[in-house]
């Protein structure tokens, strides 16, 4: 009998989210752009095969505004957790809240914010695929998608260097208005 496939965890920084004034950091919504690139990631998961299984989000409003526009372009209902350990979470803790996950999830997408979403690409990335990684590591922009394919089967081993970059991209939406 074939062995599974590892564990894939997306890595997925919210889209470009507008600063209204007398708004609090955690209420800010997506700008026009960022309303425009939310779709463009969900369609570049759904055409590279990486629809997930669980989706682990910030409760920030921008990035709930993302997971819905990413969700309406997947074909599938993945669960969903809000998890407020995301909102403004370092590597650390982003790890912490990964090794919560059951072993029944193959594949999990995760929404934040950025220094922690590159922080913890980088720091999972034993290796991988050396453009994608340089890219990675100069900037982590708005909208930006990383897949790291893991190392063990058990998302609860999950350490730096335990895992593989296979792709990072920066989808972008159409630019009409």
């Amino acid at each position: 009998m074939a062995e599974p496939a590892p564990p894939r965890l997306i890595v997925l920084r919210h889209a470009k989210s507008a600063w209204p004034e007398g708004v609090p950091d955690h209420e800010r919504p997506l700008a026009g752009r960022g309303r425009r690139d939310a779709p463009a990631a969900g369609r570049r998961l759904y055409v590279t095969g990486c629809v997930p299984d669980l989706v682990i989000c910030s409760t920030a409003r921008r990035t709930r505004q993302t997971w819905d526009l990413v969700a309406a372009q997947l074909g599938a209902s993945p669960e969903v957790v809000f998890e407020p350990r995301v909102y403004e979470a370092s590597a650390s803790t982003l790890v912490a809240v990964l090794r919560d996950v059951p072993e029944r999830w193959r594949t999990v997408l995760l929404i934040g914010h950025q220094p922690g979403v590159q922080d913890v690409v980088l720091s999972l990335a034993g290796g991988g695929e050396a453009e994608a990684l340089a890219r990675a590591r100069v900037k982590y922009p708005t909208s930006a998608i990383a897949i790291l394919s893991l190392s063990g089967p058990a998302w609860r081993h999950l350490a730096p260097g335990t895992a593989t970059l296979d792709d990072f991209t920066v989808p972008r939406g159409d630019t009409a208005t």
